[in-house]
């Protein structure tokens, strides 16, 4: 199967986010500073959550991709609704811009970035 066709194909299985990057183009992802944060963060345990990905009002909705430390949001598994067909890169792009400081002043993504990065903060959340 070529790399192209891959790419494309509709995510059925759960993945964990981790996964979820490695599985994609990252030439794609070149200019977005959050995926390599993301593809650079080492798994930790996790906490259980689940990134849960549906359509809500014809829109795409993800959710729990901000509780605990990067480490933890990286090694969740994604739950992708099974009426909802999305290619890896469609899944990768919701959550994405969900985890992105969109709607967020500079400053209130600037503190948002220091408590999801010091482990103490993060846990203190769950």
């Amino acid at each position: 199967m070529s790399n192209f066709v891959a790419e494309f194909m509709i995510v059925y299985d759960t993945m964990t986010l981790r996964e979820l990057l490695q599985s994609v183009d990252a030439e794609a992802y070149a200019n977005v500073p959050l995926f390599e944060e993301l593809l650079n963060t080492k798994p930790e345990y996790g906490s259980g959550n689940r990134i849960e990905v549906k359509l809500i009002n014809g829109e795409i909705a993800v959710s729990n991709v901000h509780v605990g430390s990067l480490g933890d949001i990286v090694a969740c598994p994604i739950d992708v609704a099974p009426d909802l067909q999305v290619t890896k890169m469609q899944l990768l792009d919701a959550i994405l811009k969900e985890m992105s400081h969109e709607g967020f002043t500079e400053t209130d993504a600037d503190d948002f970035w220091d408590d999801m990065m010091d482990l103490r903060k993060a846990k203190n959340i769950r």
